[in-house]
């Protein structure tokens, strides 16, 4: 392959979705050539500010040979059916979260990009960034001793403010609310410090502004030994820092309660020694850049995929427990 990666969006619906786009058209490797959507008038938006064709009809789009792979950013309860298709056609793909709305059809998916030799990444940012870097660097080296407690908060103001998609509120495309979107990034953080291990999962979800679902939620789990994992996420938060705490019977690492004089968020930690700040790392390069390296490299970053896997576990066992 002596050309550019031709990509294509696959849905306007996520609000990501220019975000994936413009990722392809700045990439050296990479070729923005088409914007799909089902929804005709909200496809031709995007695909004039991206400054690429529009179209409605996704399976002529996938069966063009000039394309290479695609970025899917469509409601999440159509992502079975349009992952699956792009797959069928042996087109690489690179998905906003949640892969796919229950664990059997993640695990499906992932079969057939094998099957196919095409290379599947779902977009888990925060892993690439230097304060998860830091962090890994510190629980691998066992600073904190025995993990006993972990919060991870990551809220806005989409709802209160009212600059999210009406759309996002739509329990049956968005598979929920607040949890399964948003939550999904302090879920696989917490995951990250935690292990996939949990033994309960307790939810609790509210609806401050009446749209119909959770738009302010927080989830406890449990690791066997008796850690205590907090998840919390909201679209009803005006001002509320990205932040992480993790106690071990060691020591602690908080982040993002305190900023430095460029207001760069900090992280500290806390040992029997002291408090001190820990140096953040460069961010590794975004998910997308990595996924381009890997169509061409033909290796699957399994890390991702297994993380995505877990995700989709925990969510899907946030909302069900929700829901009784």
């Amino acid at each position: 392959m002596n050309h550019p990666l031709r990509i294509a969006v696959l849905s306007a619906w996520h609000v990501h979705a220019e975000e994936y786009g413009r990722a392809a058209l700045d990439h050296p490797d990479t070729e923005l050539v088409a914007v799909w959507d089902d929804d005709a008038e909200r496809g031709r938006g995007l695909a004039a500010r991206l400054g690429v064709e529009a179209t409605t009809d996704l399976d002529a789009l996938l069966a063009r040979e000039d394309l290479d792979g695609v970025t899917v950013t469509a409601a999440t309860s159509d992502h079975v059916e349009v992952i699956g298709k792009a797959i069928g056609a042996g087109k690489h793909v690179f998905t906003e979260k949640l892969l796919a709305p229950t664990v059997e059809e993640c695990d499906k998916l992932v079969a057939a990009a094998r099957d196919a030799d095409v290379r599947l990444t779902v977009s888990l940012p925060r892993l690439t960034h230097g304060y998860t870097l830091a962090l890994r660097e510190i629980l691998d080296a066992g600073s904190l001793g025995r993990l006993t407690y972990s919060r991870v908060r990551l809220a806005h103001d989409g709802s209160t403010r009212d600059w999210l998609p009406a759309r996002f509120y739509d329990a049956s495309e968005a598979l929920g609310g607040a949890f399964s979107d948003l939550g999904a990034h302090p879920v696989y953080l917490t995951q990250l410090i935690l292990g996939d291990d949990l033994t309960a999962v307790r939810p609790t979800y509210t609806d401050q502004t009446g749209r119909g679902v959770e738009d302010n939620a927080s989830v406890t789990v449990t690791t066997p030994d008796g850690a205590i994992g907090v998840v919390e996420t909201g679209f009803v938060t005006p001002a509320s820092p990205f932040s992480i705490e993790v106690h071990g019977t060691e020591g602690s690492v908080l982040y993002g309660f305190e900023t430095d004089d460029a207001g760069e968020a900090v992280m500290r930690l806390a040992t029997a020694d002291g408090s001190s700040r820990v140096d953040l790392p460069a961010d590794q390069p975004i998910l997308f850049a990595q996924w381009a390296d890997s169509i061409r490299s033909g290796t699957t970053l399994e890390d991702n995929l297994r993380r995505a896997r877990s995700l989709t576990v925990l969510v899907d066992a946030a909302n069900s427990a929700a829901q009784h």
